[in-house]
C-alpha cells in the first residue's frame, strides 16, 4: 500500500515542519502527504465503481484545499475553506450513491446540529467578520457530510467522517481563537486519518 506509506512518511515531516515553522518542509510534505490518499484509493480499486469515482472526486478537492490553506493570508484561508466545502458536498454525494437511509441520517442529523451549536457556532462566532458567513455554511456543510455518513449505516465510512469533523475543529481553533503547535498536533494526523478511512472503504 504506496499511498497509505506516503501518507504516512510525508505527515511525520509535515508535523516536524509545523513544529519548527519551517515554511519550505511544509509546502513538500502537505502536498505529498496528500497525494497519498488519493494514490490509496486508486490503489484501492476507486475507477472501478459509480461510488470509488465519487470518492476519489471528493479526496482530489479534498486536496486542493490543502494545498491553498499552505497561504497563510485570509484569501488563501477562504480558496481553501471554499474547495473543503466544495469536498464536503462530494462525499456527501459518494455517501448517496452508496446507499443513505433517510431515517438514520435524519437522527444523525439532530445530533450534528446540537453539536454544532454547542462547539462549532462558538468558533465560528471569533471568526473574522469577512470570513463568518463562510465559516457558517461550511459547518451546515460539514454536518450534513457526517449525518450522510451516519446514513450509510457503513462503520469505516461514520468513522471517517467523525475523524474529519474533528479535524476540522483543530483548524477552526487554530485560525479563529489560537495559532497554536498543539491543534496541528491532533488535527493533522486525524485529518489523514480520516482520509485513508475513506480511501480504506472501497475495500468494503
Amino acid at each position: 500500500m504506496i499511498g497509505v506509506a506516503l501518507t504516512a512518511l510525508a505527515l511525520a515531516l509535515l508535523l516536524v515542519g509545523e513544529w519548527r515553522e519551517e515554511r519550505t518542509l511544509r509546502w513538500i510534505a502537505k502536498p505529498l502527504a496528500s497525494a497519498g490518499f488519493l494514490v490509496a484509493a486508486l490503489e484501492f480499486g476507486a475507477l472501478s465503481s459509480r461510488y470509488g469515482r465519487a470518492l476519489l472526486l471528493a479526496l482530489a478537492l479534498s486536496f486542493l484545499g490543502d494545498v491553498l490553506l499552505l497561504g497563510r493570508k485570509k484569501a488563501a484561508f477562504l480558496s481553501g475553506l471554499v474547495a473543503f466545502l466544495a469536498a464536503h458536498l462530494a462525499f456527501l454525494g459518494a455517501f448517496a450513491v452508496r446507499g443513505i437511509a433517510p431515517l438514520s441520517a435524519a437522527l444523525a442529523l439532530i445530533a450534528m446540529a446540537v453539536l454544532g451549536a454547542l462547539v462549532g457556532r462558538p468558533l465560528v462566532a471569533r471568526a473574522e467578520p469577512a470570513l463568518r458567513a463562510a465559516a457558517s455554511a461550511y459547518l451546515i456543510v460539514i454536518s450534513l457530510m457526517v449525518a450522510a455518513a451516519f446514513g450509510t449505516r457503513a462503520p469505516l465510512v461514520i468513522a471517517g467522517a467523525i475523524a474529519f469533523y474533528f479535524s476540522d475543529l483543530s483548524v477552526a481553533r487554530d485560525r479563529f481563537v489560537g495559532r497554536s503547535f498543539a491543534n496541528r498536533a491532533w488535527g493533522l494526523p486525524l485529518y489523514y486519518l480520516a482520509q485513508l478511512i475513506f480511501a480504506f472503504t472501497l475495500r468494503s
